[in-house]
């Protein structure tokens, strides 16, 4: 029989992301129910599904003296049942304290508002105590629980290692919080337009090392006052900072401090497309390893490249609309830069195969490419492609992606690829259309016929509009 650490080792390590069998296990005996739940309580709001709401809030309130769930349940229907006993402590397994969900749920079935506050603050108090320790606190916009008063939050909050809130956050609670939270790690902030607290400035100076930021603004306007103090509140954490998260340009040259960035995330939005993005400027980052973007002008991100140390395993080009003369310009920069260049999401263009041969020549490292056609299908060289990667792929290289528009990829030329592609790795695809496909039976066939020859792995096929994979889920 494998002893208990094994058995933690196996469900936390492999399985903390697979729901549905930690459940089918919790069954089993009761020593993998021990194991199993603290593990599932650990962040009951990551995978919780509209139809299971309503239990997770009867279980929390279930934690509430008799006394209290008496006064709740006047009014509310489906508190009016008699509770028993929880088998487990579960609020002492939760580490991720998330006051959007709670708040969230509460309104949704909670109808009276004099019962959602009462409630609300309930399950405050139950969650914060001296015997639980939160590692992830998420707090909503219009929250001013002044939580570092109530008896035993700085045992609570310790340790605590993430925050997600808003720069308009109570200036007494971003207070109360700078006392007590000195080992935030990440932080991942929204950045408003208006009432922001200088709060957070301070919060993030107090903190001893901070290695992940995400900065999120929703508009095009901010406060320039307050955005440059925020932003130079990362100067003290310039050497520790490794992901970098922005949604528009910055107002300093803060980000020509991150010498030791890993993973640079720029994400755009289409109504601010046109911005310039000043602050990638003249911008080295030797250590950089991930670049994904969109909606960032092309000529910076080409000069971003080029200003890389060869460094950069990972990088998506997304949503970025360009010529022929930058797209040729891009690629070309890519495969002079990057020879440890693993995976790949970038628009292409037929006038583009001279530059792609030599990407393919380049970087043996590629493991991943992810190709977005813009051209017509009927004018793209869907041929020409499938031979340039069946001829120049590095070894590495066997899992592709193909985003088009229009009609589907001419069968025939799909056949050739998979004839072409004998005695390689089997290949993992998978095509998105951007209109709903027709006749895509006959890629069926011809898959099967393919996979049970054993060059092809793994096929998936999707619209645009209903696409649910990830850029590089492979990984």
């Amino acid at each position: 029989m494998l002893n208990q650490d094994v058995l933690y080792l196996i469900f936390f390590e492999e399985l903390q992301d697979d729901r549905k069998t930690l459940y089918s296990c919790l069954s089993v005996n009761k020593t993998w129910c021990e194991i199993i739940v603290p593990i599932i309580w650990k962040d009951p709001w990551k995978f919780l599904k509209e139809e299971n709401e309503k239990l997770l809030l009867t279980i929390i309130i279930s934690h509430l003296s008799d006394e209290s769930r008496n006064n709740l349940s006047q009014g509310v229907d489906f508190l009016t049942h008699q509770y028993k006993k929880p088998l487990f402590d579960y609020i002492s397994f939760c580490r991720h304290l998330n006051f959007n969900e709670i708040g969230r749920i509460i309104d949704t079935y909670i109808l009276l508002e004099e019962r959602r506050v009462s409630i609300k603050n309930d399950i405050i108090n139950i969650f914060i105590n001296e015997n639980t320790r939160f590692t992830h606190l998420y707090i909503p916009h219009r929250f001013d629980n002044q939580i570092h008063l109530i008896p035993g939050a700085e045992q609570c909050f310790s340790d605590l290692q993430f925050l997600c809130c808003k720069t308009g956050t109570n200036e007494k609670v971003l207070v109360g919080l700078t006392k007590i939270c000195k080992s935030i790690k990440e932080l991942e902030l929204s950045i408003g337009v208006f009432n922001n607290n200088y709060g957070i400035v301070k919060l993030i100076e107090n903190q001893k090392r901070l290695y992940n930021i995400r900065f999120m603004t929703r508009d095009q306007y901010t406060d320039e006052t307050f955005c440059i103090n925020l932003e130079n509140s990362l100067i003290k954490h310039a050497n520790t900072i490794e992901y970098f998260k922005i949604t528009r340009p910055l107002n300093t040259n803060i980000l020509s401090s991150f010498i030791n960035l890993k993973r640079l995330e720029l994400v755009g939005k289409f109504k601010f497309r046109n911005i310039t993005w000043n602050c990638l400027n003249n911008l080295f980052l030797p250590y950089l390893q991930s670049l994904k973007a969109s909606f960032v002008p092309i000529d910076d991100l080409t000069n971003l490249i080029e200003n890389t140390s060869g460094n950069l395993i990972e990088i998506k080009i997304d949503r970025t609309s360009h010529n022929e003369i930058n797209n040729k310009r891009i690629i070309q920069i890519i495969y002079q830069n990057c020879p440890k260049l693993k995976y790949l999401k970038l628009l292409i263009r037929n006038t583009s195969s001279l530059e792609l041969e030599k990407l393919l020549i380049n970087c043996k490292c590629l493991n991943g490419l992810y190709f977005i056609i813009s051209d017509l299908v009927d004018t793209f060289n869907w041929d020409n492609l499938f031979e340039m990667l069946t001829k120049l792929s590095p070894t590495s290289l066997f899992k592709f992606k193909f985003s088009y528009y229009y009609k589907q990829i001419d069968s025939e030329s799909l056949k050739l690829f998979f004839n072409n592609w004998k005695g390689r790795h089997p290949m993992l695809l998978q095509m998105i259309s951007r209109r709903n496909a027709t006749n895509i039976e006959k890629y069926f066939d011809l898959i099967e016929k393919f996979k049970a020859e054993g060059i092809i792995k793994k096929y998936d096929y999707n619209t645009w509009y209903e696409n649910a994979f990830e850029d590089f889920e492979w990984i």
